[in-house]
């Protein structure tokens, strides 16, 4: 049995490097890890689903959390899984953000207050637009 999250976080200095670099470290850091998962990305959001064994996701939540890219670090649904959503992605990034709702949806809350499916809902969109 494993472990997937989905949190949400607000960007800290947004920009195009920011993104890469946080990239370019979560896959070489989740390949090692056995660690899989996306990101769906905005200027006002980050959103991001992360699988792997349980212990090796609870820690990089924690680092997660002490990330200064970030703030606002919510944890939206922890679930054990059977089987990964990304198995062949160390780190997937949605490059057209389909993120399902709008800035001021998420200013009011709606993120907490999805049901599992909802929340997982886009990452089995971007999921299904990749292929597995």
């Amino acid at each position: 049995m494993e472990k997937r999250l989905i949190y949400r976080s607000q960007p800290f200095g947004f920009d195009n490097a920011m993104l890469a670099g946080i990239l370019a470290q979560a896959r070489r850091n989740n390949q090692k890890a056995d660690v899989t998962g996306a990101l769906i990305c905005r200027q006002d959001i980050y959103l991001q689903l992360i699988e792997g064994p349980v212990d090796r996701i609870d820690r990089l939540f924690t680092r997660i959390e002490a990330d200064d890219r970030h703030t606002n670090v919510k944890l939206l649904l922890e679930e054990t899984s059977a089987e990964r959503l990304f198995p062949a992605w160390s780190m997937l990034d949605d490059e057209s953000p389909s993120l399902f709702w709008s800035p001021d949806e998420i200013e009011s809350g709606t993120l907490e207050t999805a049901d599992p499916d909802e929340l997982k809902a886009p990452f089995v969109r971007l999921r299904n637009s990749i292929g597995k």
